[in-house]
């Protein structure tokens, strides 16, 4: 095995930690990192540690030459490669998965990497996934909706490690994302679905009346920008590059492929380019500020994928910015901007609001909309009645520590959906929560935020739940400045009037 020639990033190191400790206890772990975080080089790093034969499994060309180059650069070693009447298998070998569902490596490989992993509970991944029952198994993929991961729940054990969109961003590795909604309405309520999402000529025929209109807003409010443009089929492509001057298309049928996908990669300002799915995965342009979605979806892995490809840094990017339009469906609901960080329907809406009036900073809208919803369910329950307890339920914890994600939590594995465990209960309420009658992952995630508050030696619930009750707002302290407010609040009979705060 090689060493890295350069340094992993702080979030790519816990990953591989964290991925080899899981895969003590399980076979089949997952890896999220947003687009632009650096999958290539985690999973390459785990290719190398790994013993024995590993395989790196992809299912197109950009992905298959895209691992090998990353791998071979990273350790001076070519991969070796499946695809086609090429069979070169090494200690790492990159496969293409059309050609090995058609054939029988039973057996064959320790340790197996799907890259883009939204796409392995597929039959042909799964064909050839199931020819290595006793391989450990990494998944690879950028954030995927709640229904991705039910669906990939079907194959893989859990989530070994996830880093998240807003975290790469104020950690500074993603670049800051802007939303802006174009007052243009398009109706898509007739648009049909299909195997749970929009059918792509549907949608073609609901968008081509407004193509001019989608033209000019393009040019308006983008021709300073760097435009990419994701649309539901060629000829929706095509027409839309016509409209726009100076625009160009591209498609996997192209003759000049290479010729305009380098055009647009020198571009400067102004440029915009049009394709029909074709750039989801396996093609960068870090220089690309700006991505307008014209094939509207409701899976939001893939949503994320179209908006990743212009997340990336790039010298003089201030942000991307990502141009919406006001979709109306009423049967379905779309991905929005806000999609990317927030499954919330509510908060969803909100930021489309907000953003018809000015060009709005997305993570910051988000944060405001689930302000609102934080108190809005603050105050329906301060409204109820409830007997005292010296145990906090978690609707009651989520109020108390102000934390949103406890109360938007829902199972995605198998797993989660079991009642809490015994154990589980018992060390709650050790930190003064009721977990009776939650699922064992709720009682999982609240753990984990209680020992997250717990090593940072912050205030605990009861303390936290104490200082409430006479008026502070104690959610940052620390745990020894809640002890000392307690114990001066004690020694003059609780009365908060008698102190000098």
């Amino acid at each position: 095995m090689s060493s890295p020639s350069f340094n992993l990033r702080p979030y790519q190191q816990e990953a591989v930690r964290a991925i080899n400790h899981h895969w003590k206890e399980w076979d089949k772990e997952l890896l999220v990192l947003p687009t632009g975080c650096g999958k290539t080089v985690v999973f390459n790093t785990i290719a190398n540690q790994r013993p024995g034969n590993r395989l790196i499994l992809a299912h197109r060309d950009e992905l298959i030459e895209q691992a090998r180059d990353k791998y071979e650069a990273m350790f001076g070693e070519r991969p070796g490669k499946i695809k086609a009447q090429e069979t070169d298998i090494r200690p790492v070998t990159v496969g293409s998965v059309q050609t090995m569902s058609r054939r029988d490596y039973t057996g064959m490989f320790d340790t197996v990497i799907v890259d883009e992993a939204h796409h392995a509970i597929s039959n042909s991944y799964q064909t050839v996934l199931n020819q290595f029952p006793d391989a450990k198994v990494l998944g690879v993929t950028a954030t995927p909706d709640r229904g991705d991961k039910k669906s990939l729940a079907r194959y893989f054990d859990g989530i070994a490690y996830e880093y998240g969109l807003k975290t790469a961003v104020s950690e500074g590795y993603l670049c800051p994302i802007t939303a802006k909604t174009i007052p243009l309405e398009i109706d898509m309520n007739e648009v049909r679905v299909s195997i749970g999402d929009f059918q792509v000529d549907s949608i073609a025929e609901a968008l081509d009346p407004y193509l001019p209109q989608i033209a000019e807003a393009i040019q308006e409010h983008a021709s300073a920008r760097k435009t990419v443009v994701f649309c539901p089929l060629i000829s929706i492509a095509q027409e839309l590059a016509y409209l726009i001057p100076g625009a160009k298309e591209v498609n996997g049928n192209s003759p000049d492929r290479k010729e305009i996908l380098d055009w647009f990669d020198k571009a400067g300002p102004g440029a915009v380019l049009c394709n029909a799915m074709l750039l989801t995965e396996g093609w960068d342009c870090p220089s690309c500020d700006c991505v307008v979605v014209l094939r509207p979806t409701k899976i939001r892995s893939l949503y994320c994928q179209m908006v990743g490809r212009g997340t990336r840094l790039f010298p003089g990017k201030d942000n991307l910015l990502i141009l919406d339009f006001l979709w109306l469906c009423q049967k379905h609901n779309l991905c929005r901007p806000a999609s990317l960080v927030s499954d919330n329907v509510e908060d969803i809406q909100a930021v489309v609001k907000e953003a018809k009036d000015e060009e709005i900073d997305l993570f910051d809208a988000v944060s405001d909309a689930e302000e609102a919803r934080r108190t809005a369910l603050a105050k329906a329950l301060a409204s109820q009645t409830r007997k005292k307890s010296k145990l906090v339920n978690p609707l009651e914890l989520f109020n108390l520590l102000d934390d949103i994600g406890l109360n938007d939590y829902e199972p995605t594995f198998k797993w989660e959906e079991a009642d809490a465990t015994e154990r589980q209960i018992e060390a709650l309420a050790k930190f003064g929560v009721d977990a009776e009658g939650i699922t064992k992952g709720y009682a999982c995630a609240i753990m984990d935020r209680l020992i997250g508050r717990s090593q940072r030696s912050l205030a605990t619930v009861k303390q936290v739940k104490c200082l409430r009750g006479f008026g502070y707002e104690p959610i940052d302290w620390t745990f020894d400045q809640a002890s000392r407010k307690i114990s001066a609040l004690a020694a003059v009979g609780w009365k908060r009037w008698k102190l000098r705060d």
